[in-house]
């Protein structure tokens, strides 16, 4: 049987590498995302690699629209045996000082809210199973603290607690439950762009340089937490 890969938050950068890096082991993939566009654009890159792909448009803020998004990918390739979680946002990073409940709203819904909604919509199937992946991406700041640059870091704390949870009571029902901490801007991805164009406005703490990491590196990184089963997390790159 093929398995399946679902995409969710497929951009440029990670998402991209991920889609590659399973469609090499025989997974058929699903791309989530905003813009139809460059889904469409990279559902044939897949396909000329002989993968099979196909995109859904969707705003992945709008949790009460997701168990009908889950269901559509379902339709099309039958079931989902992993799932891959780590949208960019726009919003910029936020002084902690400066940090309000209003700006934290829909990052809640995106980085809180919405993976939980996918998880609990996929897992039902995966446990009838007895297996499946969980894959969740975070940034540094869900481990800890950054000055200047809080928003993110509180709301991917909390889902990358809800992990560390599903990990242990998972581990021996044959499903995986993991989360990638990335401490690096990915090279390709969209924030990346923006950081490089000056889009992206960033207050870092004294002499704090943003490092890069290549987007393949890091769907190895996840190919080899999904394999090995072994532990909750993996940091990369590891922190000096």
């Amino acid at each position: 049987m093929i398995k399946t890969i679902a995409i969710f938050g497929a951009g440029s950068g990670l998402g991209t590498s991920v889609a590659r890096r399973f469609g090499r082991e025989g997974y058929s993939v699903a791309l989530i995302g905003r813009r139809q566009e460059p889904l469409d654009e990279l559902v044939a890159e897949l396909a000329g690699q002989g993968v099979d792909a196909a995109a859904f448009s969707a705003d992945l803020t709008n949790v009460p629209a997701i168990p009908e998004l889950v269901k559509a990918i379902q339709a099309r390739f039958g079931h989902i045996d992993v799932i891959e979680y780590a949208p960019i946002s726009t919003a910029p990073f936020i002084p902690a000082m400066e940090l309000t409940t209003a700006e934290l709203d829909s990052l809640v819904k995106l980085y809180v809210l919405a993976p939980i909604e996918i998880i609990n919509a996929v897992l039902p199937n995966m446990l009838a199973r007895g297996a499946g992946g969980i894959l969740i991406g975070a940034g540094m700041s869900a481990v800890q603290g950054i000055p200047y640059m809080s928003g993110f870091g509180p709301v991917m704390a909390a889902t990358r607690n809800y992990i560390y949870s599903l990990h242990g009571e998972l581990a021996d029902k044959g499903v995986y439950a993991g989360t990638l901490t990335i401490g690096a801007s990915i090279i390709g991805s969209m924030g990346h762009q923006r950081l490089v164009s000056g889009e992206l406005k960033v207050q870092l703490p004294p002499g704090y340089v943003v490092p890069t990491v290549e987007p393949d590196e890091l769907a190895e990184q996840y190919w080899q937490l999904f394999t090995q089963r072994d532990r909750a997390e993996a940091i990369f790159p590891i922190p000096n």
